[in-house]
């Protein structure tokens, strides 16, 4: 397994470099200690000052002024090199985390994993007969900031571990990292996830995105492999999952004393855009 390098660096010149160098130790305690335990991936996060100067191999965390309404970040492949790009404002030490963490798992953006199809019944999400192929996305079932955690201080996203897509509930077992996830195939308010239906010959989507409302599930249509399959799902369903991606009421710290304070207010703006 070659080692997976990622840089982190500011474009707009406006976060302080102690910040910035903060948050990459962060995201690289997170994918060395955390994502490793559970997934077979050896990466490390460095932050890079000078964002005109990347290294040979080294993937890119590019933090930008702004980026298209409602997307808070995404990560995309340009000449077979994964790189992300993450809006600068609050809350984006979250959106960053996110996006290491599913370039790590999955740079292709082609990475399927079979379980056990779901569907909603009665408002509620349940397995149902057949099999389905998931896009490995390790943090969109539970990406709302809710379910993150800290590292030193700075906010990063809790993400899903292999036994996601076990076929039955075990004791003892991890679903995500922070507990979030209790079940397999859940997905938590303000969470998705895609799938390809061979069945149907259609890619798929469960979004709950709004936690006062049933989660749903929409037809992407057919998938051609003209390009990845992250790619075109998010054509697809953009902007309307990126609306759970990205708190815009919190900065880079979260601290405990402000944690609810932080997930009230993110609620609050979320829920406003459903109205």
């Amino acid at each position: 397994m070659l080692p997976i390098q990622i840089g982190l660096t500011d474009v707009t010149g406006t976060i302080a470099a102690d910040e910035l160098a903060a948050a990459a130790a962060a995201f690289n305690i997170q994918v060395t200690r955390d994502l490793a335990q559970f997934w077979n991936v050896g990466a490390t996060v460095e932050y890079l000052p000078d964002h005109t100067k990347i290294p040979a191999g080294v993937w890119p965390v590019m933090l930008v002024k702004s980026l298209p309404p409602t997307e808070g970040g995404f990560h995309l492949t340009k000449h077979n090199q994964p790189y992300a790009k993450v809006e600068i404002g609050a809350g984006w030490s979250i959106a960053a985390s996110h996006e290491i963490l599913e370039m790590s798992v999955d740079p292709s953006g082609n990475r399927l994993q079979v379980s056990t199809a779901i569907e909603v019944a009665g408002g509620k999400i349940r397995d149902t007969a057949g099999q389905f192929e998931y896009l490995v996305e390790v943090c969109d079932p539970c990406e709302a900031p809710d379910f993150g955690y800290e590292i030193n201080g700075v906010a990063v996203s809790d993400f899903l571990t292999p036994n996601f897509y076990d076929t039955t509930v075990t004791s003892s077992v991890r679903y995500s990292f922070t507990g979030a996830l209790t079940a397999p195939r859940q997905i938590k308010p303000g969470g998705y996830i895609s799938w390809v239906n061979a069945a149907a010959n259609e890619v798929q989507q469960l979004q709950y995105l709004d936690p006062n409302k049933p989660p749903v599930i929409k037809n992407l249509g057919a998938w051609n492999d003209a390009q990845s399959l992250r790619s075109f799902a998010d054509s697809k369903s953009r902007p309307t999952v990126q609306i759970s991606e990205t708190p815009k009421t919190h900065g880079l710290l979260k601290h405990s004393s402000a944690q609810r304070v932080m997930i009230a207010e993110f609620t609050a703006a979320r829920r406003s855009l459903y109205r």
